[in-house]
C-alpha cells in the first residue's frame, strides 16, 4: 500500500481527493492535514510515502510546509492546484525549488467530462512520485560550502555551436531554472527544451522560468526563428524540433516513450539538422526519454551532457545515457551552465581571432 497524507485547509476538497485517491486499491490516505503547521508534525509521525500540498493556507502555507518537511522529515511531496492563474502557478513552481517533485491541477468534480482523466493522472503522480527516495535539505544556514573540486577540463573546438537543447522530467523545473541563471544575457545561441510536465502548466511555467532566471523564455511557435540568447519550451502536447533554416518544427505526431513532448523527438532532430554544430543535455527525470537520441547527437559529432547523479532528483534518463556511453561530460547543473557558456562563447571568440 502506498500511504498517503493529504494537506488541504478546505475541507470539501480534503473528502474530494480522499474519494479520488482510496478508489486505487493501492492507495491508503493516512492522514489530513489542515495547514502546513499540521502537514509538518503529520509528516514526522505518520511518516507517509507521498504527501499531497495544497499552496495557500492559513498559519503555514505550502512553501513553508515543503521547504520544512523536506528539512526534517524527507517525503514525495505533489503540490495540487486547483488554479492555473500566474500567482498560484509561481507558488506551485517555488515549492518545487524547495524539494517538491511534480504538480499537478486539482481535477474538476464529479461529472465534469474531464473528471476522471483528471483523476486518473493525480493516482497516477502520486504512485509514480512513490517510488522516488529523496534526500533531505538542509537549512541554508546549516549548510556548509561544497568540497573543492578539479578544475573542469572543456575540449576545445572550433565548430561554433548554434543552439543548445535540453531535457528534463521528474526534478526538472528548479534545474533548468539553475541553468538557464548561468546564461548571459548576449548568449549566440538559442536554447530548445523539452520538460515533461502536466498539460496546462506550460505557459505558467515558462513566466515562471523567465522571471526567476532573468533570461527570455517563450513557449516555442512553428515556423519561427529561433534567437540567440532566448530559451524555447515544447508547447502542450507537440514535439519540440529544429529544421532547416534554422526554423523551429512543431510535431503532432505519435507520443515517444509514452510523450508527448518527448525529449527523444528533439534530440534526433537537432542531431540531423545541426550535427556537430549543437550541444545536448539530458537532465534528471525517470525513464530513458532522449537517452539513445544523445548518443545520437554524440556520435554525430556533438558536446553532450548529462547531470550528474548526485544532484539528480532521479538518476533513471542521464543513467541511461551514461550506460549507452551518450555523454561528453557528466555535470552538476551550476558546471553545466559555466559549461555551455564556455563552450558558445569561446567559439565565437576563437572564430573572430582567427
Amino acid at each position: 500500500m502506498i500511504k498517503v497524507l493529504i494537506v488541504e485547509d478546505s475541507k470539501v476538497i480534503q473528502e474530494f481527493l480522499v474519494h479520488i485517491l482510496t478508489s486505487d486499491p493501492a492507495i491508503q490516505v493516512v492522514g489530513v492535514a489542515n495547514n502546513g503547521e499540521e502537514a509538518i508534525e503529520a509528516a514526522k509521525k505518520k511518516r507517509p510515502d507521498v504527501i499531497t500540498m495544497d499552496i495557500h493556507m492559513p498559519r503555514v502555507d505550502g512553501f513553508e510546509a515543503t521547504r520544512a518537511i523536506m528539512e526534517s522529515a524527507p517525503t514525495p511531496i505533489v503540490i495540487v492546484t486547483g488554479s492555473l492563474r500566474a500567482k498560484e502557478l509561481a507558488s506551485s513552481f517555488r515549492a518545487m525549488e524547495a524539494g517538491a517533485l511534480a504538480v499537478v491541477l486539482r481535477p474538476p468534480g464529479i461529472g465534469h467530462p474531464e473528471h476522471e482523466t483528471a483523476a486518473g493522472e493525480l493516482i497516477r503522480t502520486v504512485k509514480l512520485m512513490s517510488e522516488i527516495k529523496v534526500v533531505g535539505r538542509h537549512p541554508a544556514v546549516k549548510r556548509r560550502a561544497p568540497p573543492p573540486t578539479a578544475k573542469m577540463e572543456v575540449r576545445k573546438t572550433n565548430v561554433q555551436i548554434q543552439a543548445i537543447a535540453i531535457g528534463a522530467s521528474t526534478g526538472g523545473p528548479p534545474v533548468l531554472q539553475q541553468i538557464l541563471s548561468g546564461f548571459p544575457r548576449n548568449l549566440p545561441v538559442p536554447v530548445l527544451m523539452v520538460q515533461h510536465i502536466a498539460s496546462g502548466f506550460t505557459k505558467g511555467f515558462v513566466e515562471w522560468l523567465s522571471s526567476t532566471s532573468h533570461f527570455p523564455v517563450h513557449i516555442a511557435l512553428h515556423g519561427e526563428y529561433p534567437l540567440p540568447g532566448h530559451g524555447y519550451i515544447a508547447p502542450d502536447g507537440f514535439h519540440l524540433g529544429i529544421g532547416n533554416g534554422p526554423r523551429i518544427v512543431l510535431s503532432d505526431h505519435a507520443p515517444e516513450n509514452g510523450l508527448r513532448p518527448s525529449v527523444a523527438y528533439l534530440f534526433r532532430s537537432v542531431a540531423q539538422t545541426l550535427g556537430p554544430r549543437a550541444a545536448g543535455v539530458l537532465l534528471t527525470g525517470m525513464g530513458r526519454d532522449g537517452a539513445a537520441e544523445l548518443k545520437e547527437m554524440k556520435d554525430r559529432g556533438a558536446v553532450t551532457i548529462v547531470q550528474d547523479e548526485e544532484s539528480s532528483i532521479i538518476f533513471g534518463m542521464p543513467g541511461e545515457a551514461v550506460a549507452l556511453n551518450a555523454h561528453t561530460y557528466i555535470l552538476p547543473p551550476g558546471k553545466i551552465a559555466s559549461l555551455l557558456r564556455t563552450l558558445t562563447m569561446d567559439a565565437i571568440k576563437f572564430q573572430n581571432e582567427a
